[in-house]
């Protein structure tokens, strides 16, 4: 698909002062040009130009677009004139007379940093035309990056990716924003800019800081967990809006679901980090030390006893990225006012309607025709985009099923079979089965030894097995010895979020999806 090399930086190597100064200042003094605008670019430009007299934005739509249409009649109704009529000049060729509308080819001429805005079904064709242009121009120092929100598919592989993590030079472009809060004069945004490069990184971020002062971006090199995380909490943000809604009278149950969805996205992406084929390059190949960008420590590992031994599984360095962080904690709350992110609209829907029809949605196209006829736009969830390669992305990434429990839940909800749909929808339903499986799903298998051991510690296997463990001189012991149970009862008696955890492991991992 992409040479995984490929080249995205502000400067032509090898490096040389005289012509770097001129670069630096060239970068510093640039514009940046969004293609491609949805919601998200429509309103930063909104921002910007109710805020600065000078603009730093240029917009080019999709061809076949309108420049506002990612507006309802009624915002656009609300909007001031004057405002609009700024953003239509971001919008205009100034080379042409004709007043027509930039093309993605006129942003790679004027800008220093073009920001390709599209959903998942555009991303690929248009990062391909982006690099060709920037070479036919001679614009190769053009600095590429994406806002895309969401896992891509290679039909002719079958293989779901992260597109930063295919393309590990890409940009990625990251803040948190609720549904018209960037029309707030008042309200303020923190987002962050991440490239593998640091240098790449700091120069991009300073860019974007000129949009408004509104909003604040800070610097990162984390761009494949950014991306990630985007994706993921897409997908937890239809959790978030179910629990708010179905659950709106469980308050005690929240707090452990919300937390459990964050952690969980911080979690993935903290494998997903692992996987990285340039992760040694990107702390012990940077122009200066991550901590000039803003970040605490140079890193932060998690590991677990392996054969007697620390080995480590995660690495956790980007959640100092704050902005990413509040990203995901930002979608999956409730407003004070406004309203909560689109994805977050989707899960209030799934609410509605399982508590309507008392059942899960029978697949994915009924639950898409359940948010269209609530007047959300399909091309807006993105998080019902990325959850369809879900069970490909686990596999993909090694994402432990204790790890990643809630989207799995949420999967099975809506994409999983008819089988075991009523257990999902129980578990779902329950204020105590789903506190129970929120408890039960994060255990990994090793880590349910002496549980299990002491429930059924009537059993002479189950005394020898807790007190050899506490006992015996060799530490492996109980590492490297099992415990089982035969009791055919206990599988028929098994409480039903219990049923539902076992049959996603074998679903998940071992079917062929």
């Amino acid at each position: 698909m992409f040479d995984k090399n490929l080249s995205n930086s502000f400067f032509a190597e090898p490096y040389s002062s005289e012509p770097l100064a001129i670069r630096i200042r060239e970068v510093l003094n640039g514009k940046v040009g969004f293609y491609s605008v949805g919601l998200y670019p429509a309103s930063l430009a909104y921002n910007c130009a109710l805020q600065n007299e000078g603009f730093n934005i240029l917009l080019a739509p999709r061809d076949g677009r309108e420049l506002f249409g990612a507006f309802s009649d009624i915002d656009l109704s609300e909007m001031d004139n004057g405002i609009k009529n700024k953003i239509e000049s971001m919008a205009i060729s100034n080379e042409d007379k004709s007043g027509r509308y930039n093309t993605l080819k006129d942003l790679l001429i004027n800008c220093e940093l073009v920001v390709l805005s599209s959903n998942s079904k555009h991303i690929i064709t248009d990062l391909d035309l982006a690099f060709k242009l920037k070479k036919e121009l001679n614009r190769d120092n053009v600095l590429i990056a994406c806002l895309v929100g969401s896992f891509c598919h290679d039909h002719n592989l079958n293989e779901s990716f992260v597109l930063c993590e295919k393309l590990n030079k890409l940009a990625f472009f990251s803040g948190f924003h609720r549904h018209g809060a960037l029309r707030n004069p008042l309200d303020s945004f923190t987002a962050n800019f991440c490239h593998p490069d640091a240098m790449n990184a700091i120069l991009g971020a300073k860019l974007l800081n000129k949009i408004s002062p509104n909003i604040q971006v800070s610097a990162g090199i984390h761009n494949v967990e950014g991306q990630y995380i985007k994706a993921a909490k897409n997908i937890s943000s239809i959790f978030a809006g179910f629990g708010h809604t179905f659950h709106k009278n469980n308050p005690g149950l929240l707090p452990t679901l919300l937390t459990l969805l964050l952690d969980q996205c911080l979690d993935q992406a903290a494998y997903v980090s692992m996987s990285r084929t340039d992760r040694e390059d990107l702390y012990s190949k940077q122009p200066f030390p991550i901590t000039e960008l803003g970040y605490s420590v140079q890193r932060i590992e998690a590991s677990y006893i392996k054969d007697g031994d620390f080995v480590q599984v995660r690495d956790h360095t980007f959640t100092q990225l704050k902005a990413m962080v509040a990203d995901v904690r930002g979608s999956m709350m409730l407003p004070v006012s406004g309203n909560p992110t689109r994805n977050f609209q989707a899960g209030q829907v799934l609410a509605e309607k399982m508590i309507e029809y008392k059942r899960c949605p029978k697949g994915v196209d009924e639950f898409i025709e359940w948010c269209e006829r609530s007047g959300l736009k399909r091309g807006a969830l993105e998080g019902i985009n990325s959850l369809n390669y879900w069970p490909n992305i686990l596999r993909k990434y090694s994402i432990p099923l204790n790890n990643s429990s809630m989207i799995n839940l949420l999967y099975m909800c809506i994409l999983g079979p008819v089988e075991i749909k009523n257990c999902i929808y129980n578990v779902m339903s329950s204020s105590r089965e789903l506190a129970n499986y929120c408890q039960e799903s994060v255990k990994s298998l090793k880590s349910k030894k002496i549980s299990e051991a002491l429930d059924n510690f009537h059993l002479k296997t189950s005394v020898d097995f807790v007190t050899k463990s506490l006992t015996d001189e060799d530490k492996l012991f109980f590492e490297f010895n099992e415990i089982g149970f035969d009791n055919p009862l206990g599988a028929q008696n098994m409480p039903i979020y219990n049923k539902v955890i076992d049959y996603m492991e074998t679903y998940l991992l071992e079917s062929n999806l």
